[in-house]
């Protein structure tokens, strides 16, 4: 899938490829290694994506929506909520009887925020921002992706400042661990 334009076509490029990966995990056998794979995969992509609507959705949401300081604060305990079992995940392997448990849990969870978002937020988003300012944030998204952790980090922060400041050293910490220990690299 291609990325790129405003941040709702951006970020729905990205729940199309997540939503890819869950159909390629359910395909396998339970205890199958590469379910692990996948969802290590999953877990990157998701953690980046969120990184990115934390610094930059989710505070345009506050901004231009009537009601957008309680729809962002939903979706920051949403993120917790899937951040929380993407760490309960990233310590089990394919063939540990809670994977599949967290995984149906994660895919449930996140299947659920991406619904809400593309029926409800975006539509609004889209009827209340310029194009200038939506194409404005889908560039700011794919920049916070490109430095974002790609590992969970329930206890960081989830609202500006302090999580611009930490996601790109927490994203470089993670990117060197991924390289030395191959993670990321079979999805």
């Amino acid at each position: 899938m291609g990325h790129g334009g405003d941040v709702i076509d951006e970020l729905t490029t990205d729940h199309g490829e997540v939503e890819e990966l869950f159909g390629r995990i359910e395909a396998l056998p339970s205890g199958d290694p590469q379910r692990k794979q996948h969802m290590d995969q999953v877990t990157i992509e998701l953690v980046r994506h969120s990184v990115a609507e934390e610094a930059y959705l989710y505070p345009a949401v506050r901004e231009h929506l009537p009601d957008g300081d309680a729809i962002a604060d939903r979706e920051l305990e949403d993120h917790a909520e899937a951040e929380r079992t993407m760490k309960a995940l990233e310590r089990c392997e394919a063939d540990d009887p809670d994977f599949d448990l967290l995984a149906t849990q994660l895919m449930t969870e996140i299947r659920s925020h991406i619904q809400d978002e593309e029926n409800n937020l975006f539509p609004r988003l889209r009827a209340a921002c310029s194009t200038d300012v939506l194409n404005g944030l889908g560039e700011k998204v794919r920049t916070a992706k490109k430095t974002a952790p790609t590992r969970p980090h329930p206890a960081a922060p989830d609202t500006p400042p302090a999580n611009k400041l930490l996601a790109p050293g927490m994203g470089l910490v993670d990117r060197m661990r991924d390289a030395l220990t191959g993670r990321g690299k079979d999805g």
